[in-house]
């Protein structure tokens, strides 16, 4: 025995028309919502907590500044090393500079993957406001990166403290906490924010890393090797103004008597990074995608 079927309607719904719609018989029950920066924030995010290279990046830094850390820590703490007064946060610069590497590959694939997949021209579809979206990719990184860092870095100086405490380490001062953990973990985020305008601008992976890495590296590097005289003030400023020695001005522990001090090195590389993102947004616009 066949199951009866439901009634069908005897006509379409009459929706009210639009004032001036050229369809005077129908008008979409769907709302029309403008859009703003937030929905482009929440499309980022949406992006960049589904990816596998987020949970890698930041898995394998949480895993180097926690890990060399802890060892870090471990030798000094076994050994017969005297601190003499100095501050223990100190110990944790090591495995934030390798880290931070992980945070410039992250940076890098936020913007320049999507050129790579295609990806882009999907985004710009929905959201053609192209600087909206380089600002969402910002903003939702650099919370991402500040907020892992903070972390990190303040779970390892809690380490150091607590393992160096007899061997004559000093307890760390509010302002040295504050620098040790909020100043530097701003300044690699910042650092990140720099390589994913460094990725929007070259929309290449591979080649926005390498100099990325180049950028980390190479001043310091180039630095060693320079034994002439003549070149004794290049070198100098090379050693200064490497990024390697602006992370270790937070731990007052820089590799030269002058240079960058105190929270100098955030405002250069916030600087670096202002003008590096105004390149990005006016090629952006200039540019096919």
């Amino acid at each position: 025995m066949s199951t009866p079927q439901p009634p069908m309607p005897q006509h379409a719904p009459d929706w009210q028309a639009a004032p001036g719609s050229p369809y005077p018989t129908y008008t979409s029950p769907i709302p029309v919502v403008r859009t703003h920066l937030g929905h482009a924030i929440a499309s980022e995010w949406t992006k960049i907590k589904s990816v596998r290279s987020t949970m890698w990046t930041l898995g394998v830094f949480v895993l180097l500044v926690l890990g060399l850390g802890l060892l870090t820590g471990a030798v000094v703490a076994s050994s017969d090393t005297v601190v003499d007064g100095e501050s223990p946060l100190a110990l944790g610069f090591f495995g934030l500079l390798l880290g931070s590497i992980c945070l410039i590959t992250l940076g890098v694939l936020t913007t320049a993957s999507e050129y790579g997949t295609g990806m882009v021209r999907t985004t710009m579809t929905a959201c053609p406001s192209r600087g909206r979206v380089l600002a969402a990719k910002a903003i939702v990184f650099f919370l991402v990166a500040f907020v892992v860092t903070l972390v990190s870095a303040t779970l390892v100086g809690l380490m150091h403290v607590t393992m160096l405490e007899g061997n004559g380490a000093g307890e760390p001062t509010g302002s040295e906490w504050l620098k040790g953990t909020v100043g530097v973990s701003l300044y690699v985020a910042l650092l990140g924010m720099l390589s994913l305008a460094i990725g929007s601008i070259i929309r290449h992976s591979a080649g926005a890393i390498t100099i990325m890495i180049g950028a980390l590296l190479a001043p310091l590097v180039i630095a060693l090797f320079m034994f002439s005289e003549s070149l004794r003030d290049v070198q100098q400023a090379l050693f200064e103004y490497s990024i390697p020695n602006q992370m270790s001005v937070f731990y007052a522990n820089s590799l030269s008597d002058s240079g960058p001090s105190g929270w100098d090195p955030l405002w250069i590389m916030l600087g670096v990074t202002a003008v590096a993102f105004a390149g990005a947004f006016a090629l952006l616009e200039k540019r096919d995608v």
